[in-house]
């Protein structure tokens, strides 16, 4: 019985899952699928670039002003991600997993909030930088907006991890924790910010490329 069940599991983790979208926001350029949708390079090294990407999508969240940079970041990507691979209206609410991870986790807003309590003649410390000082927080931000409520994971390394990242979003789709999981790599720190995400379904759709460690690398290396 035991050798049964061992041979369903890896028959399971050898079903092949797909790449449906993927989005990135870096140096100033909003990129879908590869290709250049939005850039605006003489504005692209601070949070007003962020609030132009807000305005030219016509995305209409007025939570989004009070997000920090980091959250900002990771909303935008989410919506051009989700809007471009429809994944919310395919997939149940419970059957979407949002993995996503960092270097710097929520450092920018930490040295924010500690510089509200350093001096105890001015101590002023903000609720409002206080509520993002949890790099996971940025996955409640996409969540709550998508009525998201798969699993959910945020990860800190040094750089993104392919080969952890593809086994683990692999093992959640092939054991049916999840059948849809927006995926990716959200950075925001000292006014340098790095996004990427990708979807990955157990059907092939939209751009249908196989969730592989080499496709996997190429879109990190390209985007």
């Amino acid at each position: 019985m035991a050798d049964a069940m061992q041979q369903l599991y890896f028959q399971k983790m050898d079903n092949k899952n797909y790449i449906s979208s993927f989005c990135s926001i870096n140096n100033g350029k909003v990129s879908i699928n590869g290709i250049l949708d939005f850039s605006n390079t003489e504005n692209s090294n601070n949070l007003d670039f962020l609030k132009t990407i807000y305005k030219h999508y016509n995305i209409n969240y007025p939570k989004f002003y009070k997000m920090d940079g980091l959250c900002k970041l990771a909303f935008l990507t989410s919506e051009l991600l989700i809007k471009s691979s429809q994944l919310t209206q395919k997939h149940q609410s419970n059957d979407i997993a949002i993995i996503t991870a960092n270097s710097s986790s929520s450092l920018e807003i930490d040295t924010e909030h500690q510089l509200t309590i350093n001096d105890k003649s001015n101590y002023f410390p903000s609720p409002a930088n206080f509520v993002y000082t949890l790099p996971n927080i940025l996955i409640g931000e996409i969540a709550i907006r998508n009525k998201i409520k798969g699993e959910n994971s945020f990860f800190i390394f040094d750089k993104f991890d392919t080969l952890f990242i593809n086994d683990y979003i692999n093992s959640l789709l092939n054991t049916n924790k999840a059948s849809a999981c927006i995926v990716g790599w959200i950075d925001f720190y000292e006014n340098n910010y790095q996004s990427f995400l990708y979807s990955v379904e157990k059907q092939a759709n939209g751009i249908k490329l196989e969730h592989t460690l080499e496709n996997i690398n190429k879109l990190i290396t390209n985007n």
